[in-house]
């Protein structure tokens, strides 16, 4: 019996050391979340959905919810999660690892159904 997939929002948030970085600095950060983001969008067991990028309308630093920006993905399982979330430690820009400047947190569950057979 196949086991459903992890419906997965991984949600990222930049911290206060992304905003203190002088202008001239920011850009191998881009690249390094670039990076990550096409890493686990290319990631065997991850079926990405959608993204949701707030950068516009939120300013500073994602110290909880809401958050930056977001992934929502079908994950095959908690293992596979774990190691998307471990690519902040994993992706380096320079001398340090993402997770210096970003935070993720992934939040599961399963698909949502809404049903068409169901009237109040």
């Amino acid at each position: 019996m196949a086991t459903e997939p992890l419906r997965t929002l991984f949600c990222i948030g930049n911290n206060q050391n992304f905003f203190d970085l002088p202008k001239a600095d920011i850009g191998p950060v881009w690249v390094g979340i670039s990076t990550m983001l096409s890493t686990l969008k290319n990631m065997d067991g991850v079926d990405i959905i959608g993204t949701f990028d707030d950068d516009s309308h939120m300013v500073g630093p994602s110290d909880s919810w809401p958050w930056t920006c977001y992934v929502l993905a079908d994950v095959r399982d908690q293992p596979t999660v774990k190691e998307a979330c471990n690519l902040l430690r994993t992706t380096m820009i320079g001398e340090y690892a993402l997770w210096k400047y970003f935070k993720i947190e992934a939040r599961m569950g399963r698909e949502l159904v809404i049903r068409d057979d169901v009237a109040l």
